[in-house]
């Protein structure tokens, strides 16, 4: 029996990885044969339309980059979910109910090092008739400096609910802080604890069961955050930034997504790891491009092919018996990975790809010279950066992607 998977890709504005992926998926002309069955594969862009609740959806598997901040395809994937057992990467409740606060608080009972974090009522009140009276009758007064105070300076401010650095503010001193309180306007707020003086700042990608562990540096332009260092953590430091970050998918049941770690000496600290739409744009990954785009699809065709089940409900039991038990720190560690990769089926998935994928990392390595992907590097360049800037750009980028060739 043949079947032919429709694989459904949901964007807003994002042409690199999207064409990256619809290219590497046509190169690679899969022909998968497992247990007597025949996969192929096709990819498609889902647009947007009214829809009917019973209708019933022609694909197989989507990837999801839009949904987090547009409702109607959000509450569509919920229906597939629901209704068709379509899979899709992000369980589509944990994602689109989630914000920084309750993934804070999980891992915190998991026995993670969050930093000491602290939720702060709204400098401006909510629009709502109701508040006033509320809040004169339940509303703590409270000592924003005294709260500060006592997470110690500095401290950094920032949504409970945000991403993309929006909003989010370190502290140093009191005046700094009430600038900051003024200016949060409706927004709810965590104060967090800096970890002052870390050696590294680690940004792990997750796609499926894989996990590739970047230095990261906020500080600098976007094309330049991402830098080429391949030994910049001891092996066991590495290897906890990979635990961390598939035990949070894991929980959660997210299978794309980034996870964001200060460390400091051999001390790992976790402090942003709630991004289950992460960056995955060429601009901002350059030479680790190729493999996100490769992570991608095969973890797409191992779970159209496996019939694997996106499973919509949590097992957080499991987590937390481990997180309220005595064991040690590094005793934990080794009970979340295996949590994790029991969830990820790491096994099975690693065991199809010798199997069946073998030939990606050479399909992707001819499409990445080929003059079809320096004319997308061109086009997303072009379409980023000012004028005077693109003949620099694009021999910056070209120069990147040249040396992820080179070194495969």
């Amino acid at each position: 029996m043949a079947t032919k998977h429709l694989l459904g890709l949901l964007l807003g504005t994002e042409e690199d990885w999207s064409g990256a992926f619809e290219a590497l998926l046509s190169r690679a002309r899969l022909d998968i044969v497992e247990h007597g069955d025949r996969h192929q594969f096709e990819s498609e862009r889902i647009t947007i339309e009214p829809f009917n609740l019973r209708a019933h959806p022609r694909y197989d598997l989507v990837i999801d980059r839009l949904a987090h901040w547009y409702f109607v395809p959000r509450e569509w994937l919920k229906k597939i979910a629901l209704m068709n057992d379509v899979y899709l990467l992000n369980n589509p409740f944990t994602f689109q109910a989630m914000e920084k606060h309750a993934a804070y608080c999980a891992m915190m009972r998991l026995g993670f090092k969050i930093p000491d974090t602290w939720l702060i009522p709204h400098k401006n009140p909510p629009h709502n008739e109701r508040f006033a009276y509320t809040a004169e009758r339940y509303n703590q007064p409270f000592d924003l400096e005294q709260v500060a105070q006592t997470i110690g300076y500095p401290l950094y401010m920032k949504p409970f609910d945000g991403g993309a650095w929006v909003g989010v503010t370190r502290i140093a001193d009191r005046d700094a802080l009430q600038k900051a309180y003024n200016e949060s306007g409706e927004r709810l707020m965590h104060l967090q604890a800096a970890v002052d003086g870390f050696d590294v700042f680690a940004r792990s990608l997750s796609i499926g069961a894989e996990t590739m562990v970047m230095r990261f540096d906020p500080d600098r332009p976007q094309h330049d955050r991402y830098q080429v260092d391949h030994g910049f953590l001891k092996p066991s430091v590495g290897d906890e930034v990979v635990t961390i970050g598939r035990t949070v998918n894991a929980f959660f049941r997210w299978e794309f997504n980034s996870c964001e770690t200060l460390v400091k000496g051999n001390q790992v600290y976790p402090i942003d790891y709630a991004n289950a739409c992460p960056d995955v744009s060429l601009i901002s990954l350059h030479y680790y491009f190729p493999w996100a785009v490769k992570a991608l699809l095969k973890w797409s065709v191992f779970c159209a092919v496996s019939g694997r089940r996106m499973p919509i409900n949590l097992d957080l039991l499991s987590w937390f018996t481990v997180g309220d038990s005595d064991m040690t720190y590094d005793e934990r560690l080794g009970e979340y990975r295996r949590l994790a990769d029991d969830y990820f089926q790491r096994d099975d998935y690693e065991e199809f790809c010798v199997r069946h994928l073998g030939a990606i990392d050479e399909v992707m390595l001819e499409y990445v010279r080929s003059n079809e992907f320096d004319r997308l590097l061109v086009r997303v360049v072009h379409a980023t950066f000012p004028v005077h800037e693109h003949e620099q750009f694009v021999e910056h980028y070209r120069g990147l992607l040249k040396a992820w060739a080179d070194g495969r």
